[in-house]
């Protein structure tokens, strides 16, 4: 069965980052949260994937941060992955697939990568084991609508259902359904991604 991946990323911010493109002093976007879905070729589920990171140069999360999200830095204490495994096992649930994002979030994939490395730390798999495309142009042009909207505000924008899934925007899992049900509506308008992604 042909499948492909829709993902998205929460990673650390504070008030003003996204305006000033995270160039203040220690703005990283170490990501905090990564959620992903396997879609098969009528973009049901197949899959869920969903961890919590551990940030390293801000380990203390942003009250902007957790307002935004609500991601709390207890949960993330307790539960978060050290960067290097969680990268490898995001990557190796994509091994092989097409990985779709609303937005360029590959490029902080490999940004974490980069420091993850630059720490001396490991990564199983490679980002180059997948092949990772932004669809947020595609998406756009197909729906004028989307353009002002988040992932996690794709449904609304598009007039669909809420989806059924726990969180709500930027909560990185929810942010995926609300992604897979525009790659449905634009599915089921005869709209084809522009890549082989099957």
């Amino acid at each position: 069965m042909a499948t492909f991946v829709v993902f998205d990323l929460e990673f650390t911010t504070w008030p003003g980052a996204v305006e000033q493109d995270w160039s203040g002093p220690g703005q990283l976007r170490e990501i905090v949260q990564i959620g992903a879905l396997r879609l098969d070729a009528e973009c049901a589920v197949v899959e869920e994937y969903e961890a919590l990171v551990r940030p390293v140069t801000n380990p203390q999360l942003s009250p902007f941060f957790t307002e935004l999200t609500g991601i709390e830095q207890e949960t993330v204490d307790r539960d978060g992955l050290a960067p290097a495994e969680a990268l490898s096992d995001f990557l190796g649930f994509c091994r092989g697939q097409s990985v779709l994002s609303y937005g360029n979030d590959m490029v902080v994939l490999g940004e974490n990568a980069a420091w993850a490395r630059a720490r001396g730390e490991q990564l199983k798999n490679s980002l180059l084991d997948a092949a990772f495309l932004n669809i947020r142009p595609w998406l756009n042009t197909l729906a004028p609508a989307t353009r002002p909207a988040n992932s996690g505000r794709l449904w609304e924008a598009l007039g669909l259902e809420r989806p059924v899934a726990a969180g709500g925007e930027h909560s990185a899992l929810f942010d995926c359904y609300s992604l897979a049900a525009a790659v449905r509506k634009g599915g089921a308008e005869g709209r084809e991604l522009p890549v082989g992604w099957l």
